[in-house]
């Protein structure tokens, strides 16, 4: 592991990061990115700065599985409710706040996952901890936590109020070229996005997204050909078609 980085915003204990077991021991796609968690800070994943106080803690669940029809990588998506304040209608993974009876960042992301999707937390194995990201809009002092989905079930919104849909999107299509694009956010932020079929894919998650495609060797070389308005990003979203 790193050594420990203060959480600075969340208030909490210093924060070990890097893997949690050994990379040897997972499948050979997932290997790299596991090791290569032990490399990275903050700067890595995103450019907002974390801040020294203030923030509410969070963690989130990176939660990766293999295909049961082509053994390929894929990531397990949610699209939250538009009636929601906080980031209304955004693709993200499954997360949130964290709560007094959470032993740390890897039991907040399973806690948020079983709630908000129904996996079974016996099913997910922990692998890596990442350096903290904060999100402005809802003030959110973020911790991904990485897990590999040993036995893959089936998943589905928990309550409709808070998540209205769920998808496995494989790696391969996050980063085939023609599915991703630069988005700018209603601050004036440039994104890393992804189209895939009806949602649309940017922000805190899609920066992730983009900085583990990398990390984990499935980039593909690719030029963005525009910067796309959120609103025109988001009517091509609705218009790609299913992708195999």
């Amino acid at each position: 592991m790193t050594g420990p980085i203060g959480t600075g915003a969340a208030g909490t204990d210093p924060l070990e990061t890097g893997p949690l077991v050994d990379p040897t021991s997972l499948p050979g796609w997932l290997d790299p990115l596991v090791r290569r968690t032990a490399e990275i800070g903050p700067g890595d994943l995103g450019r907002i700065p974390v801040p020294r106080v203030g923030g509410r803690p969070a963690a989130v669940l990176v939660l990766l599985a293999e295909d049961s029809r082509t053994g390929e990588p894929d990531v397990l998506l949610q699209v939250r409710s538009p009636a929601l304040s906080s980031h209304p209608g955004q693709v993200c993974f499954p997360g949130g706040a964290v709560e007094d009876g959470d032993a740390g960042p890897v039991a907040t992301a399973l806690r948020e996952a079983v709630e908000e999707v129904g996996i079974h937390a016996d099913d997910v194995r922990p692998v890596a901890v990442l350096p903290q990201q904060y999100v402005p809009p809802s003030n959110f002092v973020v911790t991904p936590v990485l897990g590999y989905w040993e036995r893959p079930g089936a998943v589905a919104p928990v309550d409709h109020r808070e998540t209205v849909a769920v998808a496995r999107v494989l790696l391969r299509v996050l980063a085939d070229p023609p599915n991703r694009l630069i988005v700018r956010g209603p601050s004036g932020y440039l994104y890393p996005a992804f189209v895939v079929p009806g949602m649309l894919v940017w922000g805190f998650t899609g920066g992730l997204l983009a900085a583990l495609l990398t990390m984990g060797g499935w980039a593909q070389p690719w030029e963005p050909a525009a910067e796309y308005d959120l609103d025109v990003a988001r009517r091509l979203a609705e218009r790609t078609e299913v992708i195999r």
